[in-house]
């Protein structure tokens, strides 16, 4: 499990806190102004706000008791590996705008071994927590997040011998980084969590 803790550390990037207090105090300056735009209308003056986009999700029905605690169980991995892929798909932009402005590869290599300690002492725990189905979410999500499959990313980052260095290793270990993310095939159902997820219906 200490190598799949590995993958995931290098795949995720730098990860600081989720919340700064900076940004704990501008949500909270913003939340004292009620000040909304308007529009006139037939001499009236009508607030004018835009709304969020309402997803109206359709019942599920299951045809077994055996399916409906299936699909629980790919809701609670889903909730439990979201936040870690949706922080890659962020930090890896910024991990490689950080990587593109250092030139000499000595430097890349020590700011990946530096970022890779300080995630170990962050996260270590939590990853190293991962079952082999979360682990197999998590790398679904990464691509769904980032648009490359992990393969790619590694490869991208650390070169084509390393990206099969850690193919090779998670092959071993049953997971396959070259895996690709479908929503309107075999995913749909994580798909629908997904978006559950993000308009807060879960």
């Amino acid at each position: 499990m200490s190598k799949l803790a590995n993958l995931c550390f290098f795949l995720l990037g730098m990860i600081p806190a989720l919340f700064s207090q900076d940004t704990i105090r501008q949500n909270q300056d913003t939340t004292r102004h009620n000040i909304v735009p308007g529009k006139i209308l037939n001499g009236d003056t009508l607030p004018y706000i835009d709304m969020k986009t309402v997803v109206v999700f359709p019942e599920m029905n299951f045809s077994s008791a055996k399916d409906l605690v299936r699909y629980e169980k790919l809701v609670y991995n889903v909730r439990k590996v979201y936040p870690y892929a949706k922080l890659a798909g962020i930090k890896l932009q910024q991990y490689q705008v950080k990587l593109d402005s250092i030139s000499g590869e000595k430097e890349r290599k020590k700011f990946l071994k530096n970022a890779e300690k300080e995630l170990e002492a962050q996260f270590g725990d939590e990853i190293r927590d991962l079952t082999f189905t979360q682990g197999k979410i998590l790398i679904k999500l990464v691509y769904r997040q980032t648009g490359n499959s992990t393969f790619q990313i590694v490869k991208e980052l650390r070169g084509s011998f390393n990206a099969f260095i850690w193919q090779t290793l998670a092959r071993i270990f049953g997971y396959d980084l070259k895996t690709t993310y479908d929503p309107e095939g075999e995913d749909k159902a994580i798909e629908r969590i997904v978006q559950m997820i993000e308009s807060g219906t879960i």
